[in-house]
Parts: C-alpha cells; sequence; structure tokens
C-alpha cells in the first residue's frame, strides 16, 4: 500500500460533489472517500478493500468498483492506468498533492513524483493545443533501483 499523509479537507469538497451530482454521501462512498484523502499514492481496488477491512468496514470489491467509476464520473477520482490491465485510483488534487507516477514493470512498485519543470511545459502545451486541459497524468515505466540490479 502506499505511504498515508495527513487529511488534506479532499474527502469534504469530495462528498460535497457527491450530493450536488445528486448521490448519497453515507456508508461506502464515505469510508472510500476518507481513505483516499489519507493517501499519498493511488490505490487498487483490493487494497482499497483490504484497508478498509482493517478498518472493520467491510465493503464489496463490486462496491468499490460502482463507487470508484462514480467519483471518476464526478471528476474527483481518476484511474492510473499502470499497464497489463493493472489499475489504480486516486484523489484529483489540483495545485500541492499533484503528482506523476513511476512504475516497476517487474515487481509492480509504484513511486509518485512531482517537477516543476514538467508541470510547466504541459501548461505551455495546454496553451497550445485546442483542448482545455482539467487533468492530466503521466506514468514512467521502467524498472526500480532493487530490480535494476
Amino acid at each position: 500500500m502506499t505511504p498515508t499523509t495527513q487529511r488534506s479537507g479532499w474527502a469534504e469538497q469530495a462528498a460535497r460533489a457527491l450530493t450536488e451530482a445528486g448521490y448519497r454521501r453515507g456508508g461506502a462512498r464515505r469510508a472510500i472517500l476518507e481513505l483516499l484523502d489519507e493517501q499519498a499514492c493511488a490505490l487498487s481496488a483490493q487494497e482499497i478493500q483490504r484497508a478498509l477491512g482493517g478498518r472493520r468496514r467491510a465493503v464489496s470489491r463490486a462496491s468499490i468498483y460502482r463507487v470508484m467509476e462514480e467519483l471518476e464520473a464526478i471528476g474527483v477520482v481518476q484511474r492510473v492506468e499502470l499497464g497489463q490491465g493493472i489499475v489504480r485510483y486516486e484523489a484529483v488534487r489540483r495545485g500541492p498533492g499533484h503528482h506523476h507516477h513511476l512504475v516497476c514493470d517487474r515487481c509492480g512498485r509504484l513511486e509518485p513524483f512531482t517537477d516543476a519543470g514538467l508541470e510547466r511545459a504541459i501548461s505551455r502545451l495546454s496553451d497550445r493545443v485546442p483542448l482545455k486541459v482539467s487533468v492530466h497524468e503521466i506514468v514512467i515505466h521502467g524498472a526500480c533501483r532493487v530490480c535494476a540490479r
């Protein structure tokens, strides 16, 4: 599982977005929002289920996928496609907390990274292309230091 951080208030904002979109805020949705708010990086549905179980909050995998689809549809969660059918989910954070991902193709390790120069380049690109960029993600694949030895 990815490292945790202090809650940022994202869960409350996401809960308001759910209500505005006509969804209820209780049960599995609230538990998932609170968990995602504490995460520094993306989680798989299996990792979400395991983490919630550790909090004595059992949620079925089907419910997790359904909630993640709802959260993605309203723009508060994004899917991170890691290749080979592996998908993880994370809170959409603009400004501080926004990051990209390094993926080890051998062991599956996922590491977040930030790069101010990359963000400036993406901003300049968005000024030149006929698209209003709402969210972006960069996933770089390779071998981590341990696996590359």
